[in-house]
């Protein structure tokens, strides 16, 4: 269960990685359509305020679409074959539920006590979606839609059809059987979700006033639950679903920003439900903090070797808030340095909530420079002066707290290894020790390239193509189900191929690669393809 819940969780991030760059955009038109930061240029009528207004609508894009990317990104994920028939059977199939949905609203609203005549937006409750006036489910709807088309596929599409019947088999056959299952389920969303939109509100309302203990909670929560990969459930209804606000934090703290700017009172007061978005400080003002500990309690004679390592991982870290590479050194050598990493992220966004720093805050400094400090400076530079303050006071907790305790305890951080060996996050095995070692066989592979090595030292350690059952991937994690864990090699032997670790879970594992996992994932399948070929020519 646990292994079909993180796979569940990575495939949700297929569509979010796309959320980052367009939300860059958005900030930075709306920063260039603001006359208080670059002059009477960006005046409403100008060119140069039409041609912003231009690029900002087309980065809206994921935004207003966000339902459909949820929709068809889980089949990518989860979808065990045909993964691009299963995304366009979950596209239609969701449509086709939304047109029901409609339907029986349009007929039949007084009997779900839905008043279908009102606009779609505010306290109504609906939304369009594709040109369908339907109830706003959100991607909680488009998850559970495409969760159930991804189980048809699965499934029956290999179901074999009688030969008069051939027409209606595979994607027609998910598609036949995903019309009927609509019926109730179009029926189940209009008689139920009204009444959980009315518990939503509710929610959103508890939340807002749950105040400094629930940022902190949530926070932990969010950095705790890492190891396992589920920490995807607990950020998502936040920042992209409805928990604290419609359509998700991300999405309104972008339609509001332009306001917040030109506006003397408190972010605060204004949008306390961005206290909910303020996990990224732990990526950008942590990970020096973290980074200088590990340096200054390395062995003198390792400490240049540790540099080479922390500065691009710590760059990495800072700028795009990407933070596993850097975790990921410490989690496995020291657990409890994690668990006190995830009370003092807590703690950080915490205090800056209880001090009135709110926005969107979940990503790195680059994030955090276009969609917040930049645009707000002009009115809210107090707030942006008391994050600074705060989220460098924690910088230098975490350098004291992470140098007293891996000195005390003696931690096996970079640079501090018992054993004589080069200290390295990086280092993959020759292409063609792999080759010997019979992970490449002797064929050689279309398509290879530079991730291909690292693909195969992979599928070695794992036992070889013949013990691998599942693969997937999530950001930046290679996900494998094997058939029999007992002969899957230790943890260095990943590292060789430049795993920064593994999570083992029984017959689970995740092998924590970085941002080229999907490259990664690609050659480790191909490799997987091409000794299922060699053997059936055998």
């Amino acid at each position: 269960m646990m292994e079909k819940v993180q796979r569940f969780g990575g495939a949700m991030f297929t569509p979010v990685l796309l959320f980052s760059f367009s939300g860059i955009m958005v900030a930075l038109a709306i920063i260039f359509k603001n006359p208080m930061i670059v002059g009477s240029i960006a005046n409403e009528g100008t060119v140069w305020y039409g041609i912003w207004s231009v690029l900002e609508n087309g980065a809206w894009t994921v935004f207003n679409q966000m339902e459909l990317l949820f929709v068809i990104g889980l089949p990518i994920g989860l979808a065990k074959k045909a993964n691009a028939r299963a995304a366009m059977e979950a596209f239609v199939i969701y449509l086709t539920c939304n047109y029901f949905i409609s339907s029986m609203l349009e007929y039949f609203g007084s009997f779900f006590g839905v008043d279908f005549a009102q606009e779609v937006g505010g306290d109504s409750g609906m939304k369009m979606i594709a040109g369908i006036k339907t109830l706003d489910t959100g991607i909680i709807g488009a998850i559970f839609i495409s969760a159930i088309v991804v189980w048809l596929h699965n499934r029956y599409f290999d179901t074999k059809l009688p030969d008069f019947l051939g027409i209606f088999q595979g994607s027609s056959l998910i598609a036949i059987l995903g019309f009927f299952t609509m019926l109730p389920i179009a029926f189940l969303i209009c008689l139920i979700w009204p009444k959980i939109q009315m518990g939503i509100g509710s929610m959103q309302t508890f939340l807002a006033s749950a105040g400094t203990f629930g940022v902190w909670l949530y926070t932990f929560l969010e950095r705790i639950l890492i190891p396992t990969g589920l920490h995807h459930f607990i950020y998502t209804p936040f920042v992209f679903g409805p928990a604290v606000v419609e359509n998700g934090i991300t999405k309104y703290w972008m339609a509001h920003l332009n306001e917040y700017a030109q506006t003397t009172t408190s972010i605060k007061q204004l949008f306390p439900q961005g206290g909910f978005a303020l996990h990224g400080n732990s990526k950008i003002f942590a990970s020096p903090g973290i980074a200088a500990a590990f340096y200054f309690t390395a062995k003198p004679e390792k400490r240049k070797k540790v540099l080479a390592i922390l500065i691009p991982v710590t760059l990495t870290a800072v700028l795009a808030g990407i933070t596993e590479p850097l975790e990921f050194t410490f989690l496995f050598v020291a657990p409890p340095l994690f668990v006190l990493h995830a009370v003092l992220a807590a703690t950080m966004a915490a205090t800056m909530y209880f001090f009135g720093v709110v926005g969107d805050m979940g990503g790195g400094f680059i994030d955090l420079l276009a969609k917040n400090w930049i645009p707000l400076f002009a009115n809210h530079k107090g707030m942006i002066f008391t994050q600074l303050f705060i989220g460098l006071s924690f910088t230098l907790i975490y350098f004291v707290v992470f140098r007293a305790l891996i000195l005390k305890f003696n931690f096996a951080t970079p640079g501090r290894e018992a054993e004589e060996k080069e200290v390295k996050l990086y280092s993959k095995k020759e292409y063609k020790e792999a080759k010997k070692s019979g992970a490449l066989g002797d064929v050689a592979i279309a398509g290879a390239n530079q991730y291909t090595e690292q693909a195969a030292v992979y599928l070695e350690a794992f036992g070889g193509s013949d013990n691998i059952d599942k693969v997937n991937n999530c950001a930046t994690r290679l996900r494998i189900t094997v058939k029999d864990e007992g002969i899957v090699s230790p943890d260095s032997a990943f590292k060789e191929g430049g795993a920064h670790g593994v999570v083992r879970n029984g017959t689970a594992f995740q092998v924590i690669v970085g941002l080229d996992v999907p490259q990664v994932r690609e050659q480790f399948e191909n490799l997987l393809a091409l000794n299922t070929e060699n053997k059936l020519e055998e």
